[in-house]
């Protein structure tokens, strides 16, 4: 009987001891777990940074927030030389930068003023990248460019022709570095049909579609 009962005490004590130490095992890979959480958290702002791509330019507008600082915060407008004025900094030169990198100057230049500043930028009103439709379409006027367009996307975005619209005889005018003067022609009927798709042309800041 003795024998037993001791094999049945040292059974008893090897399943407690391991209990023991898979709870210390849980215990001890817990916390590195939990550490590891945070950085995920860190790194996944990186991920969006494509949608950050908007450059910068004249007539666009600004609000610029810079954390527990009322009087630093204002809504700014990009002047046609792409310079912008904010107080303590004074000019700033916001044109050919994208809102991150803007916001990075401006924090760089508040550091000599502010403990550890907090910069936002976001562009409220885009006015630098815009296209002309014009002619015989049902709303001509001028539209931003805030993605990859086409003229047939822009014609769209027109309301599409009027009647008796020249749709064979389209244009696109596109000022040139040189400050010279393309002309690109463009027929609506060749394009839907799947026809010389080359001519169906991504559209550039400033171009203007003529519809005769």
């Amino acid at each position: 009987m003795i024998p037993i009962v001791l094999r049945f005490s040292v059974a008893i004590l090897l399943s407690s001891s391991a209990l023991m130490l898979r709870a210390q095992t849980k215990a001890a890979v817990s916390p590195a777990n939990s550490a590891s959480a945070p950085e995920a958290v860190r790194t996944a702002p990186g991920q969006s940074a494509a949608s950050d791509e908007f450059v910068i330019g004249p007539g666009d507008i600004l609000a610029i927030n810079v954390w527990k600082e009322t009087e630093m915060s204002r809504v700014v407008p990009v002047r046609s030389d792409g310079r912008i004025s904010l107080p303590l900094i004074g000019e700033l030169q916001s044109g050919g930068l994208t809102p991150r990198q803007l916001e990075a100057e401006i924090t760089k230049q508040l550091r000599d003023y502010v403990a550890e500043p907090a910069v936002t930028v976001v562009v409220q009103e885009i006015h630098s990248r815009n296209i002309n439709v014009l002619g015989m379409v049902n709303r001509p006027g001028s539209y931003p460019l805030a993605k990859t367009m086409t003229v047939v996307d822009a014609i769209a975005t027109a309301g599409g022709f009027r009647d008796f619209a020249k749709q064979k005889s389209i244009y696109v005018l596109r000022q040139n570095p040189d400050g010279t003067q393309s002309r690109l022609p463009f027929n609506y009927k060749e394009a839907i049909k799947g026809l010389k798709p080359a001519q169906n042309v991504k559209l550039q800041p400033g171009d203007s579609i003529v519809v005769p």
